[in-house]
């Protein structure tokens, strides 16, 4: 957050301000999604553009790896997979028809390391 607040190229920026309505896969019921942020962008001089910004573990952005056996722990990793890719798929549609782009950033694109 700080950071948006003191890049010049960020015109405007919020938190958790708007929500995307999509579909549950695991309860098939319709659920509010709120992005992490929203940001507006001077890209070039004339170029302005505006972003949906989720971001999350990569690992909470790859199915996770089946096991022999199907454990509790499997079966959560599993749907709360299965939610995200849904409210992802919503929210870059959303995008798509209100001229916004949506990226789901990891620590790998905010160059965080961990257990270094």
């Amino acid at each position: 957050m700080v950071y948006c607040d003191t890049n010049e190229r960020i015109l405007e920026w919020g938190s958790e301000e708007m929500y995307v309505w999509y579909r549950s896969p695991i309860d098939k019921r319709p659920h509010r999604y709120y992005p992490d942020f929203y940001i507006k962008v001077q890209e070039s001089e004339d170029v302005v553009r505006k972003y949906i910004i989720e971001i999350k573990p990569d690992r909470q952005t790859k199915p996770p790896a089946k096991p022999k056996r199907q454990t509790k722990g499997y079966l959560r990793e599993a749907y709360e997979y299965a939610k995200n890719q849904a409210k992802w798929r919503a929210a870059d549609e959303w995008c798509k028809d209100h001229g916004f782009q949506f990226k789901v950033f990891t620590e790998k694109e905010l160059g965080i390391r961990y257990g270094t």
